[in-house]
């Protein structure tokens, strides 16, 4: 995987968002040139669905975050992290991560040819990334989303496997800590992430986070 390229100069559309518009909902339109998609989320703005033809960008207010270093993380869980039969690579099948993000939803899927294409080209250039975890050699789930600095943005998860996608985040946990990352952006707060110790903070918290986390250098990988 090649060092990231440099992000481009802090401008465009989405720096003229300054300050963001209420509501979660920020843009409608506009392309999913990589260059662009990178520098929405150095301004804490994200490509989620669309609406006919326009693509849709998104800010939640509040935004979830994940505590980095203090998952929490049950008995049982512990003890399913030992087991041997796991293993994890990182960014050895970004794509096959990304299709099994997209793929099984019954709500449908918001990854669609454009987005997926989008997101390859960010990890072509070191800017996205995946984790892949296997149980028993067979990939049973993983996590991908795109660094900004000190900050790993998660896009999305899946599992094929109970209990996989719990062994993705903690495994991308300890990566992200021995990266020298500080923060793991998870969008929304739900139940499921909520037990596992995300909690929301207001947007223009956020912004101020990511205002100084963008401006660090941090590492995905390799595993220790």
């Amino acid at each position: 995987m090649p060092a990231p390229r440099e992000p481009p100069a802090e401008a465009g559309p989405f720096a003229a968002l300054d300050p963001l518009p209420p509501g979660d909902l920020v843009a409608v339109g506009g392309s999913l040139d990589p260059a662009l998609v990178l520098s929405a989320y150095r301004h804490g703005v994200f490509p989620w669905g669309r609406s006919g033809r326009n693509r849709l960008w998104w800010s939640p207010d509040p935004r979830a975050l994940l505590p980095l270093g203090g998952l929490r993380l049950s008995r049982r869980m512990r003890r399913t992290l030992c087991d041997r039969r796991w293993s994890v690579t990182l960014d050895a099948d970004f794509e096959a991560v990304v299709d099994g993000c997209a793929r099984g939803r019954p709500e449908g899927t918001w990854i669609d040819p454009p987005l997926k294409a989008c997101f390859l080209a960010l990890h072509r250039l070191g800017h996205a990334h995946s984790l892949e975890v296997r149980w028993e050699g067979q990939l049973a789930g993983g996590v991908y989303g795109v660094s900004v600095g000190a900050l790993f943005a998660a896009e999305s998860m899946f599992h094929r496997r109970r209990d996989a996608s719990k062994v993705a985040l903690a495994h991308l946990d300890r990566v992200l800590c021995a990266g020298g990352y500080e923060g793991l952006d998870v969008q929304f707060e739900t139940p499921h992430l909520s037990r596992l110790g995300a909690y929301a903070v207001p947007r223009a918290e956020y912004l101020a986070r990511l205002a100084a986390w963008r401006g660090r250098p941090a590492r995905f990988g390799p595993l220790g």
